[in-house]
């Protein structure tokens, strides 16, 4: 009978012992609290000028300006929808203008659609010059909008990126 009240007895202590041990709080992700203008601004930042860069820039189609001049005015008045309808009609006639596609990737990074930048950047990356400003804003609305969907690591590799654009011209003496 000793023989079976000692197990027991150590079957119960460990029991009791483990019932007191609490478990570990849950892991709350921090929350993010970048606003979509904030996020532009780091896009903005990120292209920065820089007086010692050449940078061109095409001709543009008229219509397709008069459309940009009209999505900067809804934007400004803070109609994001109506900038996106004017910049999508843009993209239409012309799309595969990564200056146009860079536009309407930063409204959709303001409208908070992260997947639809990145989307919008990706395509301007692929078909725009892989140096100067617009490059750099390229690859920050593709950083920005991976920070703000939580995939730092993929953000990480986008800023990494941002250095790339950047090529000096040439000296002159």
């Amino acid at each position: 009978m000793r023989s079976l009240l000692q197990p027991l007895a150590l079957t119960g202590l460990s029991l009791a012992l483990a019932a007191c041990v609490s478990s570990a709080p849950p892991v709350v992700k921090p929350v993010d609290t970048t606003t979509p203008a904030q996020r532009l601004a780091a896009v903005d930042a990120a292209a920065g000028p820089d007086d010692k860069e050449l940078s061109v820039q095409p001709l543009r189609d008229s219509q397709v300006e008069d459309l940009r001049v009209t999505a900067q005015a809804q934007r400004q008045a803070n109609d994001l929808a109506g900038a996106a309808s004017s910049l999508d009609h843009a993209l239409e006639i012309v799309a595969g203008d990564p200056a146009v596609l860079q536009e309407r990737a930063e409204l959709a990074l303001l409208q908070g659609q992260w997947a639809q930048a990145e989307a919008f950047a990706r395509k301007a990356v692929d078909l725009g010059s892989k140096t100067g400003p617009l490059c750099r804003r390229h690859w920050a609305t593709i950083e920005q909008s991976r920070l703000a969907r939580g995939e730092k690591e993929n953000a990480v590799s986008a800023h990494a990126q941002i250095e790339g654009c950047t090529v000096p011209g040439i000296k002159r003496y």
